[in-house]
């Protein structure tokens, strides 16, 4: 008599005998830091649409929630949908690169506690994402850029990380007659990327010296468009002034030249 009022109340509540024996079973919300690299830097994070993250390297804060539902004829397929359904994606977006979408599914394990079987989700603190250069981006238009190197940005906070950086370029300068002033400035046509800067002194003629572009915001891409503008001055002579354009100056790793200095009338 039990067992048939049991059946009538499932019946009445209108669900079957095998969905009242599995019930989805929720953990907690965690949040939890979860770092993320790519190659090349420089890329933004997104989940759901909304920006987590400016610029990788850097950690996210997001948050987890696991859901299961137990089925001990084939717990394979149960731990199959619950990472599914427990998953969060990050989008990985950065300029010339194709999209990446990363899933983060969490490692499940079950412990039983007494009579009771207790399921922990465990999901990635570590990601790292190689991101792919898009058709016609900046490496098809220039095959001479070093690979992953395009977008990398001179960066105060991570001084040296670049390729710009560690190139050596030779600095030379000549005039006659000897001993003007040499001053240098930058000259930036993406403002928004390279500041323009005021004179700074470099030395006097001759000057050779062996230096790097440590200028901030340098990328590969935008080198073409940032120019080195360099002023000599000699008391009683003409101001001279030639510019360089910075990425010209990387492939041939120097900058130099030979001032004929002309009297002031």
């Amino acid at each position: 008599m039990k067992k048939l009022l049991l059946i009538g109340l499932i019946a009445m509540l209108g669900i079957s005998t095998a969905e009242a024996k599995k019930k989805q079973i929720k953990t907690q919300k965690i949040r939890q830091a979860v770092t993320v690299t790519s190659l090349p830097d420089g890329a933004s994070v997104y989940v759901d649409g909304k920006q987590v993250l400016a610029r990788t390297p850097g950690a996210v804060d997001i948050e987890f929630q696991g859901f299961i539902t137990p089925d001990k004829k084939n717990m394979d397929a149960a731990y199959k949908e619950a990472k599914r359904l427990s998953s969060v994606t990050l989008t990985v977006v950065k300029d010339g690169y194709i999209q990446k979408d990363v899933v983060l599914e969490p490692s499940i394990s079950m412990q039983k506690v007494l009579t009771k079987s207790i399921y922990i989700f465990d999901w990635p603190k570590i990601v790292n994402v190689d991101l792919e250069p898009a058709r016609g981006g900046a490496y098809d238009k220039d095959t001479s850029m070093r690979a992953g190197e395009a977008g990398n940005v001179v960066n105060r906070d991570r001084p040296g990380q670049t390729a710009l950086e560690r190139t050596i370029i030779r600095w030379y300068f000549e005039s006659a007659p000897q001993g003007a002033r040499i001053f240098w400035r930058v000259i930036s046509s993406v403002p928004d990327q390279v500041k323009n800067t005021n004179e700074n002194w470099l030395g006097n003629t001759p000057f050779e010296e062996t230096r790097s572009f440590n200028i901030q915001g340098l990328t590969y891409e935008n080198s073409r468009d940032v120019q080195i503008e360099i002023k000599v001055r000699r008391p009683g002579y003409l101001d001279q002034t030639k510019r360089f354009n910075v990425r010209q100056a990387i492939d041939q790793q120097e900058i130099s030249s030979f001032f004929d200095m002309i009297k002031a009338d």
